[in-house]
């Protein structure tokens, strides 16, 4: 379950990523004016870690970037860092490029090799939570075969970005005008993109 407080955040997300993006190997250029076009969220098992996965859209095309939302710094995770915000109910955040973080290397895992499927979102209003509709829909593969991984042992920063792991190799798309992935694969469609896009896979190892 994804808990969205009605909140305001100092930098906004829109406004780390712009800022964060023209450093990217697989961008190249400044950002721009970005739109968010979707996104979607997995489930921290230990309720720590908020991790989103947001499209954005420019005039290069359609990117993928995802985020962990942490409420201390990730050790070691010091490259990783895109920025701070402030969240006027949680405080600081630090959020990360959730490639190099193990919490979203296990979500990710679970997604593509056994369907896992979204966080479902809740709104807080008041004394009270409201479910919130999606706002794309992911479908993985049952393929199975692979632990949890633990630890991520090598990212490789390219398109599609490789997350190294001690259980499997993950690969996350950058941009998603035209993907280039194989193996068991997560697949996505959101307004105006009815045909499924494929966003990530896995292959145990």
């Amino acid at each position: 379950m994804a808990l969205i407080h009605r909140a305001t955040l100092r930098p906004t997300k829109l406004e780390l990523i712009a800022a964060w993006l023209p450093g990217r190997p697989w961008f190249a250029g400044p950002a721009g004016d970005l739109e968010r076009l979707a996104a979607y969220r997995f489930d921290d098992p230990a309720g720590e870690v908020g991790i989103e996965t947001i499209l954005v859209g420019t005039a290069r095309g359609t990117f993928q970037v995802a985020l962990t939302y942490r409420g201390a710094p990730l050790a070691g995770g010091e490259d990783l860092l895109v920025g701070t915000t402030e969240h006027s109910v949680l405080g600081r955040r630090w959020v990360y490029d959730a490639v190099g973080d193990p919490v979203y290397a296990a979500a990710l895992t679970a997604a593509v090799l056994a369907d896992a499927g979204q966080a479902t979102e809740f709104l807080e209003a008041g004394d009270r939570l409201e479910p919130r509709d999606p706002s794309m829909t992911i479908a993985g593969t049952t393929a199975g075969g692979s632990a949890a991984p633990t630890a991520v042992r090598r990212v490789v920063d390219g398109d599609p970005t490789v997350i190294e792991t001690d259980t499997v190799d993950l690969a996350l798309a950058r941009r998603l005008d035209a993907p280039r992935l194989t193996g068991a694969v997560l697949t996505g469609t959101w307004p105006g993109r009815d045909t499924p896009v494929a966003l990530a896979s896995a292959s145990p190892r």
